[in-house]
C-alpha cells in the first residue's frame, strides 16, 4: 500500500481507527515525521494532539540500525540484539547520551508551544509515519504507560511484521493499514517523504491546541 504523503496517510489511519471506541483518547505523535500523520489521526477522532519525544539509538557502526530508543525519562535498549550484533555496552551508551541530549533540545523546544497534557486514565494513541524495527515505538509506549495511560495503542500507515510482533508486548493493541513483506524502509511507501522540520510541528500541536481546549498536566512548564 503505498500514500501520496503524510496526510493522506493520517486520514487514512485516522478513518480507520475511527469507531473503536477509545475511552477518553489522546493523540501522540512521534516528532517529526509522526506529527503530521497523528495530526490528521486526532482530527478524525476529534481527540487532542501532543507529542512524545523519543529518539531512536543507532548501532554505532551503522547509524539506522536502531539497538534501542530514549525518550522523555526513558531508555529502551534492545539487549539481545546488541549481545548478537557485538557491540560494547560504553559505546552504545555514548549514542545514548547523545541522544538524550536531543531529547532534551527538543522537548524544551515543543513543551513551550504545547505543555504536556495529562494521560492518566486514558486512551495513548501513539502515531507514527511508519513502524520499522519497533524500538522508537515500544520507548513511547513505555513513556505513556509511566504517565499513567490507562491504554496504549500503537498505530502507523505501514508496519513491518516484526514491529507487529515487538509491540504486541507492550501496547494493548496495534494498529497498522500495511505490513508489507518485505518491509525495506518506511520511507519505501510514500510518494514524498521529505523531511518535516522543528518548526511544521511546533505549527501542527499550536493549531491543534487552538482548535481545543485541553488542560496541561499538572506541574508542566
Amino acid at each position: 500500500m503505498y500514500f501520496r504523503d503524510r496526510i493522506e496517510a493520517g486520514r487514512l489511519l485516522g478513518a480507520e481507527l475511527t469507531g473503536r471506541g477509545f475511552v477518553d483518547p489522546v493523540v501522540l505523535g512521534l516528532p517529526r515525521g509522526g506529527v503530521p500523520v497523528a495530526a490528521e489521526v486526532a482530527r478524525a477522532l476529534g481527540a487532542p494532539l501532543d507529542v512524545l519525544v523519543v529518539r531512536k539509538v543507532g548501532a554505532p557502526f551503522q547509524p539506522e540500525l536502531a539497538v534501542g530508543a530514549v525518550a522523555e525519562g526513558v531508555t529502551a535498549l534492545s539487549e539481545d540484539l546488541i549481545v548478537q550484533l557485538g557491540i560494547r555496552r560504553a559505546e552504545v551508551e555514548a549514542v545514548a547520551d547523545a541522544e538524550r541530549g536531543e531529547v532534551a533540545r527538543r522537548t524544551a523546544k515543543f513543551r513551550r508551544a504545547a505543555p504536556r497534557l495529562d494521560l492518566r486514565g486514558r486512551t495513548a494513541v501513539i502515531v507514527d509515519d511508519g513502524i520499522a524495527t519497533g524500538a522508537t515505538a515500544r520507548a513511547a509506549a513505555e513513556v505513556a504507560r509511566k504517565l499513567g495511560a490507562a491504554r496504549v495503542v500503537v498505530a502507523a500507515p505501514v508496519s513491518s511484521l516484526e514491529a507487529r510482533r515487538v509491540l504486541r508486548g507492550v501496547a494493548d493493541e496495534v494498529v497498522a493499514l500495511d505490513y508489507p513483506d518485505p518491509f525495506m524502509a518506511v520511507g519505501c511507501w510514500y510518494d514524498d517523504f521529505r523531511q518535516t522540520t522543528d518548526e511544521e510541528v511546533v505549527q501542527l500541536l499550536v493549531a491543534a491546541r487552538e482548535d481545543r481546549r485541553e488542560p496541561a498536566e499538572a506541574g508542566s512548564p
